[in-house]
């Protein structure tokens, strides 16, 4: 990547529907030269997919949490996985080093929706050793 892939990903990161025109002009090449770097940039990976942001706020998803939880054995996480695929709320999981091995980020519309997934998904996942979750007050910066 040089610094006018770097120039037009940062452009896209802003707002994904830029057109190659829009973007040609500010990194002064032509509409066919930026669709070609657009291009390679998909290529190779470096541009994973274009997708829709959500205000979740007005779509109803008021809470914003992160809930860490503990496998007790490695045999239990094809199952565990399985229900993250299988949950909507859940935005992003990660494998984690620590004390804990998955981190995962929920959006739901409150507290009573945060307390079933916690009880009624997640601790019912055999192998379920123990759970920690935060809630979320206010977002200064959040980027994808």
């Amino acid at each position: 990547m040089d610094q006018i892939d770097k120039e037009i990903v940062a452009l896209l990161r802003e707002n994904g529907r830029m057109t190659s025109s829009e973007i040609g002009k500010h990194v002064h090449l032509s509409v066919p030269a930026v669709s070609e770097r657009i291009r390679k940039l998909e290529d190779a990976q470096i541009i994973d997919k274009f997708t829709v942001r959500l205000n979740r706020e007005q779509i109803g998803l008021h809470l914003l949490a992160f809930i860490m939880v503990q496998l007790e054995k490695p045999e239990h996480v094809p199952g565990f996985r399985q229900m993250i695929a299988e949950t909507s709320s859940v935005l992003e999981c990660h494998h984690i080093a620590g004390s804990y091995d998955y981190l995962l980020k929920v959006a739901l519309k409150n507290t009573g929706e945060l307390e079933g997934l916690i009880s009624e998904q997640i601790k019912r996942v055999g192998g379920v050793a123990k759970t920690n979750t935060m809630i979320v007050l206010s977002t200064m910066k959040e980027e994808m």
